[in-house]
């Protein structure tokens, strides 16, 4: 047997990743050497020609003036994690939707939908839901497993939802005009808009045919404020986040500014918000700024250690393997389209959205443009399917977030079971992308052209 042709090699470097990802092992750091070893292998032990390729590889990112926006869309998060923003918007639509069946856990979803629009944090959304809105929501009646399920499923919306750091990522990483980050936020738009209004939909039904899931507020709790009172919370409390994401979504869309030259107005609006809200204190930027260094050292060293993963992969001979498999194969575009579909999905319930996008993306975009897809549009299936690696058992990331924030009565069985739902609408939302193109693509050609 031959164990330095494409095809061993192939199968040896993904299986020890996952080997490596299954023991626990830095995701940055395993990527990065796997990558030497199989680097050394394919190059017959030349070590110093390896170090050449990282480096340049490295200097190529470090260059990439579009990741500049990575820390400073981290900056906006948490500086709007600490401006109580969601504490006064879900306080404003939980006197306004309380006597809904259900109305709580639908004001959580736009709660989350409109957090989701101006921070693009996961860990932010469903930390700040799990903390202000389970109890409360477990306090009026309603089922754990719904509980859960609304607030990891619209808490994950920030993912998708420009501004989005994945979709700077995934801008960054492709490098096409087509797929610039611009693009990708006018593209992710209405998919997030879709997959919240799947939630909303599902949790009203849910609770209308069994309101003992959902119940409402009593009526002399929501009798305390008048008609007059519930607007002024409503607008006093939305307005502030909807001017920040017109700041940032706005000047992008309109050509104003570059997604760059926009999250730095989003970090300085986002600072703005929390002047007027009191919670501009020393320590609060302090602690802004040591977050945003320490999530921004960990995006970018996965980033590198996926850069030198793909770039030993490609080189091996990898892509061709794959590309053979799936283009070569006899396969349909369809079902070729639906195995990459699936290697994601699979792939997220074990590895972080980061280190799939850096694996995969090098290998799919090339064999998305063979079978004449539209990148923009396979690009926004990934990043939808991505999504799901948040809420897919037995490591998604929004299970454990929750857990850790979660009153005491919840478990880990609760959480898993009221996410089930929410992660088959999540496909549903994924079908409905494939047949409807239109939805991605109709607001890119109206801010980008054609």
């Amino acid at each position: 047997m031959d164990f330095m042709n494409p095809e061993f090699l192939t199968v040896g470097m993904f299986g020890l990743l996952i080997a490596c990802i299954l023991l626990g092992l830095p995701l940055a750091f395993t990527l990065a050497a796997v990558a030497t070893l199989f680097g050394l292998i394919d190059n017959g032990w030349n070590a110093s020609g390896l170090f050449d390729i990282f480096a340049n590889n490295c200097w190529g990112l470090m260059n990439n003036y579009t990741l500049v926006a990575i820390p400073l869309f981290i900056l906006m998060a948490q500086l709007l994690d600490r401006s109580k923003v969601a504490e006064k918007l879900f306080e404003a639509l939980y006197v306004v939707m309380g006597r809904v069946k259900g109305g709580l856990g639908l004001a959580v979803v736009v709660v989350c939908t409109v957090f989701a629009a101006t921070t693009g944090i996961i860990g932010a959304s469903v930390v700040a839901m799990g903390l202000l809105a389970a109890p409360a929501l477990l306090n009026k009646g309603y089922q754990k497993e719904l509980t859960t399920g609304i607030i990891c499923s619209a808490g994950t919306l920030g993912i998708l939802i420009p501004p989005s750091i994945m979709l700077v990522v995934y801008g960054g990483l492709t490098g096409m005009k087509e797929t610039s980050v611009g693009q990708l936020f006018a593209a992710a738009i209405l998919p997030g808009l879709l997959l919240a209004s799947l939630y909303f939909i599902y949790i009203w039904i849910r609770c209308v045919i069994n309101p003992s899931l959902g119940p409402a507020i009593s009526e002399e709790e929501a009798s305390k404020f008048s008609a007059a009172q519930k607007w002024s919370m409503t607008l006093k409390s939305l307005v502030p986040p909807l001017a920040l994401i017109l700041t940032v979504m706005g000047t992008i869309l309109a050509g104003i500014a570059t997604p760059t030259e926009a999250a730095a107005l989003g970090a300085v609006g986002s600072g703005v918000l929390a002047l007027f809200n009191g919670a501009l204190t020393g320590k609060v930027v302090y602690e802004s700024c040591v977050n945003t260094l320490k999530i921004s050292c960990m995006v970018m060293m996965l980033f590198i250690g996926g850069k030198f993963f793909s770039t030993v992969f490609l080189s091996m001979g990898g892509g061709d393997v794959v590309v053979d498999l799936l283009v070569g194969g006899g396969l349909s575009p369809s079902m070729a389209l639906l195995v990459m579909m699936a290697i994601i999905f699979f792939m997220g319930m074990f590895i972080d959205w980061a280190a799939i996008l850096l694996v995969t993306v090098p290998i799919f975009m090339p064999i998305a443009m063979e079978l004449d897809f539209n990148p923009l549009w396979f690009s926004m299936l990934v990043c939808v399917n991505l999504q799901t690696s948040f809420l897919t058992p037995p490591f998604g990331y929004a299970l454990f977030y929750l857990l850790g924030v979660a009153p005491q009565e919840v478990k880990m069985t609760h959480i898993y079971k009221g996410i089930m739902p929410f992660v088959g609408l999540q496909l549903v939302g994924l079908l409905l992308l494939f047949f409807f193109p239109d939805i991605i693509t109709y607001l890119p050609s109206v801010f980008f052209g054609s």
